[in-house]
């Protein structure tokens, strides 16, 4: 007797180039990669000195919204290049899980403001930018996923 015979896989395409997941990925990822280096915290010195302290020098939190939005940015390229993914991974869902990392990530350093800095210390404007676009990459994976339904 013969073995049943098995359908055929159907083959894995790549997300249309201009939909607003694609570009909601790409603009988060750049965004998040660049907010690093702004001003996530601001403070007055006793002697009424006004400095900012960037994320990158935050601790390592700063780092790893920087490394998050970079491997977006380099699973983005990958993807135009045309190298994809194995099915068991798909992109969409690695970009929610990027996403939900850079949130938390964010959040945190949102929440806990580090006191080792200033005496008064209130959050920059990067930080906002870094929540924002961190929530960006978990919409981009979540619109990539609905754009994918049947």
């Amino acid at each position: 007797m013969r073995p049943p015979r098995r359908q055929p896989r159907p083959e894995r395409s790549a997300p249309i180039v201009g939909s607003w997941g694609v570009r909601l990925a790409w603009v988060s990822g750049l965004i998040l990669c660049i907010s690093a280096f702004t001003d996530w915290y601001a403070g007055t010195l006793a002697n009424g000195i006004t400095l900012s302290v960037t994320g990158w020098h935050s601790g390592a939190l700063g780092k790893l919204v920087f490394f998050v939005g970079l491997a977006t940015l380099i699973l983005e390229a990958s993807r135009e290049a045309g190298i994809l993914l194995p099915a068991a991974v798909p992109d969409r869902l690695l970009l929610i899980a990027l996403g939900a990392l850079a949130v938390i990530f964010v959040l945190i350093r949102l929440i806990s403001v580090p006191d080792v800095y200033f005496a008064s210390t209130g959050r920059g404007i990067g930080l906002y930018l870094s929540l924002l676009a961190a929530l960006g990459l978990l919409g981009a994976g979540m619109l990539r996923t609905a754009e994918d339904l049947p």
